[in-house]
């Protein structure tokens, strides 16, 4: 589907929300993998920025795998029962992911705990599992997404468009809140993911209203993680 080619229906728009999506995964996943590679190189990454900016991360992604997992894959098992293997898979691959957030996540409580740069075994240590951890996430995320694009793709514009409506407002009822600098500067930054424009229309109006504040901030994290 071209970047200006409308959606025809309420599941293609939707495959489309889910690539702006899968870019934010990628981007914020790439950024905190490079981040914790810098700061074991000795440049100077703010520890407090990097432990939020992965906190956010593993949120993020926890709560889009369990979206599709409870959500839409159940939707999709009963109108496609040829397709159960390949959404069985994918799940299998969600939970290898989960296992690397969980190990993130308790890297990241490990970070808050020690002074920046301390020089501890607490701290060498937390830093070799969360650059290894967060590498791992990465490449297992990237992996992921080009095996479930296509099946999404083929799939959710054959889904009846009042299921699509309802699907889609679950899953935003239920998104976390925290990091919409984030989300905005990773749905521009390096440039528009596809997708970007169908899922900025599901964001409120004074979330839009504030487009610029949340950049300026997300161009500060970027500062403070020393990404040049």
């Amino acid at each position: 589907m071209s970047a200006t080619q409308a959606p025809v229906n309420e599941g293609a728009r939707l495959f489309e929300e889910l690539l702006a999506v899968h870019g934010i995964m990628t981007r914020g996943a790439g950024l905190v993998a490079e981040s914790f590679t810098r700061l074991a190189s000795g440049a100077a990454v703010d520890t407090a920025t990097l432990a939020s900016t992965a906190q956010w991360l593993v949120a993020f992604v926890h709560h889009h795998h369990k979206s599709e997992d409870d959500l839409l894959w159940p939707v999709l098992r009963e109108r496609f029962p040829e397709a159960v293997g390949r959404l069985d898979s994918l799940t299998e691959e969600h939970e290898v992911l989960d296992v690397e957030l969980d190990k993130l996540a308790k890297v990241i409580e490990q970070l808050t705990k020690e002074p920046a740069g301390s020089g501890s075994v607490a701290w060498g240590q937390a830093m070799s599992e969360g650059t290894k951890s967060s590498h791992r996430i990465r490449d297992v995320l990237v992996t992921h997404l080009a095996a479930e694009e296509p099946v999404l793709k083929e799939l959710f514009p054959a889904v009846p468009d009042p299921d699509v409506v309802r699907l889609r407002k679950a899953v935003t009822d239920g998104a976390p809140r925290s990091g919409p600098h984030l989300v905005f500067g990773f749905l521009e930054f390096p440039g528009p993911v596809p997708g970007r424009d169908h899922m900025y229309a599901n964001f409120p109006a004074p979330v839009r209203w504030a487009r610029r504040l949340l950049m300026n901030k997300f161009r500060k994290t970027l500062m403070a993680l020393a990404y040049n």
